[in-house]
């Protein structure tokens, strides 16, 4: 849920703030966050660029976002909507598009897109529900939507909606998983380091089924001694057979004079 609305700035400020002890472990106090923190920072004078954005000061708000991104690294267009207690952990490489909708309790890590595919002016960026987390590299694209409670696997790139409370990963993303997860006291899950491995997962399933067809050949006596050389000593050099069916006999009966 959006909640840019009347809102005052110093609330919504002090919740931007107050989420980063919730989300950060690293954080010790207000002075280090506002100090320190190029995250906070872009999140802070956004709001502020928002506002002016929204009182139609058009070149005003871009030169703030562009100072903005000069002092923090992340580009975050004052045409965003982007809902309460945003946190962007480490901040470097942070892009969110001007149709891009953010809703409450948003996390993302470092290197994350929000970006469009179109150059029409209309809605060509991606829709975030609440709690969506999203990992450090991942690339959104498009105007598409990421349901609440969603989480994106880092360096994934995803260019389909994503349904509520689903994992994507890898490129371009799949859903692996679309069960709720469980979460902190806060709600928000930041377990983003467990997210499934569906490649690992495909490829111990084939090393699982090659054992097994290997054990059927053993106790069917295929893989006995000397079964091979017998196959192949019956190829011919020259002949169809060779050439079509067991190129690999032809050879082996050649490097053996035969």
């Amino acid at each position: 849920m959006i909640t840019n609305g009347p809102v005052g700035l110093w609330a919504t400020w002090k919740e931007d703030v107050n989420c980063v002890f919730e989300r950060d472990p690293a954080a010790r106090n207000y002075f280090e966050i506002l100090l320190t923190y190029p995250g906070v920072h872009a999140v802070l004078l956004y709001r502020l660029s928002h506002k002016l954005w929204k009182a139609k000061w058009f070149f005003t708000a871009r030169m703030l976002a562009y100072l903005v991104r000069l002092l923090t690294n992340v580009d975050i267009h004052p045409g965003a909507r982007i809902g309460a207690r945003l946190f962007i952990d480490h901040g470097a490489g942070v892009v969110i598009g001007e149709t891009a909708e953010l809703g409450d309790d948003v996390t993302l890590y470092h290197g994350v897109t929000l970006g469009g595919t179109s150059w029409n002016k209309g809605k060509r960026h991606p829709t975030l529900g609440d709690r969506v987390l999203v990992g450090a590299g991942a690339k959104i694209l498009g105007p598409i939507t990421i349901g609440a409670d969603a989480r994106v696997g880092a360096n994934s790139v995803v260019v389909a909606n994503v349904p509520a409370d689903g994992t994507v990963v890898g490129i371009p993303g799949r859903v692996v998983a679309d069960q709720k997860l469980s979460t902190g006291s806060s709600g928000i899950n930041l377990n983003h380091h467990m997210i499934p491995d569906p490649v690992g997962r495909a490829m111990a399933c084939m090393l699982e089924r090659i054992d097994k067809l290997e054990a059927q050949l053993e106790k069917q006596g295929a893989l006995e001694s000397g079964y091979q050389f017998k196959f192949y000593s019956q190829c011919e050099p020259g002949s169809d057979i060779c050439d079509n069916e067991c190129p690999d006999g032809k050879r082996y009966a050649h490097a053996h004079g035969e």
